[in-house]
């Protein structure tokens, strides 16, 4: 007789009783509804510790996935304070509060969201984000068109840089810009769980859903942005429409409704990239055997929150490099996450032919992007070193 199917850990009358970061951060009402044949991994350092047989692979994993929260808390912030700076700006020109000042709100904000307890009760949070994702880009997209059919259109280089090295370095560069974009589409993972039961159809219509909505908000904005300013365009193009000196390029009413749907969708950035920097410390800090509202649990959820999201707002006033930011977490982050380790773990859990195309496409994919990883790294690091000296500790400009 084959062995009785092993009961999924995860479910909410089975977890182990020391995992209170699945307990509690990533509680979902649904995941009684899951399958129960097998074990079902909710966490991927789990499943890539698993496949690989190897426990230095979790340690890993969890550091690649700190560093990518991290870097996108720290850059959520960074970008929303200075969304309020741009709004006061317009207001009082000649208004003495400082970029950090705006950064240390913006943070105040975030430690209060912070406190809400799971990846479930952010879902309404989400959906908002996505209509202010659409209605940012469509707002940008006309602003962009109306600037660069009026008189006041500024004159556009697209020149490249001249000389080659840099523009391999840039190249590299934008690259890994691009993977922290894409790197995404991680999330219907997550949201797969929310409909049971999770099957593979799911997931390839929320991957197909997500890579669509990216598709049409980043790179509309940006191929717009990038005709109108060229190779000048700011990494915040809402900078490039209120530049420093002359008129606006669009209509005030449109501009600022752009910066506020920007500061809007950054909060719930920062809430869904955080969750799982809470979900590996009340791991250890939280009791499953009590309330998820218990003293005992909110206490230590009140701390370590309000600690982590301090530490970032302050890292975000401290070094104000956006766009450096999101080069690095997309190298040492989204690239071996989302584009190596995958291909990886099928090969050695399905174990395709040899002589297969899938097989020689996955192997293709691992090389190719663990070089553009290793050189994505070096020159967004290389980057951020040359931006360094372009700005003081706790400048009031974001070094682009």
């Amino acid at each position: 007789m084959p062995d009785p199917p092993k009961e999924d850990p995860f479910l909410e009358n089975h977890h182990d009783e020391a995992d209170a970061g699945a307990a509690f951060v990533l509680q979902s009402k649904v995941l009684d509804h899951c399958e129960t044949s097998g074990r079902r991994h909710i966490r991927f350092r789990e499943l890539a510790a698993d496949v690989l047989g190897s426990g230095l692979m979790f340690y890993f994993v969890i550091f690649i996935q700190t560093a990518i929260n991290t870097g996108i808390g720290v850059g959520a912030i960074l970008l929303a304070g200075e969304c309020l700076q741009i709004i006061y700006s317009s207001i009082s020109p000649n208004g003495s509060l400082q970029l950090y000042e705006f950064i240390a709100m913006v943070t105040v904000v975030m430690i209060v969201l912070s406190q809400l307890p799971t990846f479930h009760s952010l879902r309404h949070i989400n959906f908002f984000s996505l209509l202010l994702s659409l209605g940012y880009t469509i707002l940008v997209v006309a602003a962009c068109i109306h600037a660069g059919k009026s008189k006041n259109a500024p004159p556009r280089d697209y020149s490249l840089e001249p000389k080659s090295s840099t523009r391999v370095f840039n190249a590299f560069t934008a690259i890994s810009i691009i993977a922290a974009i894409y790197g995404n589409g991680i999330l219907p993972e997550i949201q797969a769980t929310l409909a049971p039961p999770a099957t593979t159809g799911k997931m390839v219509k929320g991957l197909t859903m997500c890579y669509a909505v990216i598709f049409v908000t980043f790179y509309s904005a940006a191929i717009s942005g990038y005709w109108v300013f060229g190779n000048k365009a700011n990494s915040n193009i809402l900078k490039s429409l209120l530049p420093d000196e002359g008129p606006a390029l669009a209509p005030t009413w449109v501009l600022g409704l752009g910066v506020i749907f920007v500061l809007l969708q950054l909060f719930a950035i920062g809430l869904v990239y955080s969750q799982v920097a809470y979900e590996i410390m009340e791991k250890k800090s939280a009791d499953v055997k009590q309330g998820l509202f218990s003293k005992r649990n909110l206490i230590p959820r009140l701390i370590l929150r309000t600690i982590y999201m301090s530490f970032c707002g302050f890292m975000a006033a401290m070094l104000p490099f956006f766009g450096d930011i999101n080069a690095v977490v997309g190298a040492i982050g989204f690239i071996p996450l989302d584009f190596v380790l995958p291909m990886l773990l099928y090969n050695i859990t399905f174990k395709p032919s040899k002589t297969s195309l899938t097989y020689w496409i996955n192997i293709s994919i691992m090389v190719i992007f663990t070089g553009a990883g290793i050189m994505g790294a070096f020159s967004s690091i290389r980057k951020l070193v040359l931006d360094a000296n372009k700005f003081k500790l706790f400048s009031n400009d974001v070094v682009d």
